[in-house]
């Protein structure tokens, strides 16, 4: 199975590109992990104005053939004052405007973590309610609160053992033979 992993987070010091870099690592090696970084999709600030002038720019469309090129993806969701970051909801915005069905029907592991104990519990529940009109399919989603205090930097892994045993719980359905076998 071909899993396509990013943090939607254009930050290169984000807690989110930690939790899902940790996440990938716990994988059965049979999982094909692309790891994508958002910041490889430079796009101008969504407008209709700018859509109608120039059309939907290529960073869009090279962001849809990625999706299209997985069998499932594990997105990790930062959160800026209770919503998406601006560097995410662009690409998405933009995106969207390509291909309407931007998970392309694709399961989908959704996880979110901030510093402080709500965990960023609101942009994920957020994504994880609106994905079935972008024709995503989440098979499980996990918040992880209170980030410094529940992960090990020099490690570079969850410290908090019932936090990483909900962790590996969600990622099960990315091993199931049942998803992997309908995804390929």
């Amino acid at each position: 199975m071909k899993l396509l992993a990013f943090a939607a987070s254009n930050s290169s010091k984000s807690i989110n590109k930690a939790l899902v870099n940790y996440a990938t690592s716990l994988l059965d090696s049979s999982v094909q992990v692309e790891l994508l970084d958002i910041n490889d999709f430079p796009l101008p600030i969504y407008s209709s104005d700018l859509e109608e002038e120039a059309g939907i720019p290529e960073s869009a469309h090279q962001f849809l053939a990625k999706i299209a090129g997985a069998d499932a993806l594990l997105i990790s969701y930062a959160e800026h004052n209770g919503g998406h970051t601006v560097a995410y909801k662009n690409l998405f915005d933009w995106a969207s405007r390509a291909n309407r069905n931007v998970y392309q029907g694709l399961p989908v592991v959704m996880l979110a973590t901030s510093p402080g104990p709500g965990g960023a519990g609101n942009v994920l529940s957020a994504s994880v309610n609106s994905a079935r009109f972008f024709d995503g399919q989440v098979v499980a989603s996990l918040s992880v609160p209170s980030f410094y205090d529940n992960f090990d930097p020099d490690k570079g892994e969850i410290s908090n053992i019932e936090i990483q045993r909900q962790l590996r719980e969600a990622l099960e359905p990315l091993t199931n033979e049942r998803i992997a076998g309908e995804a390929v």
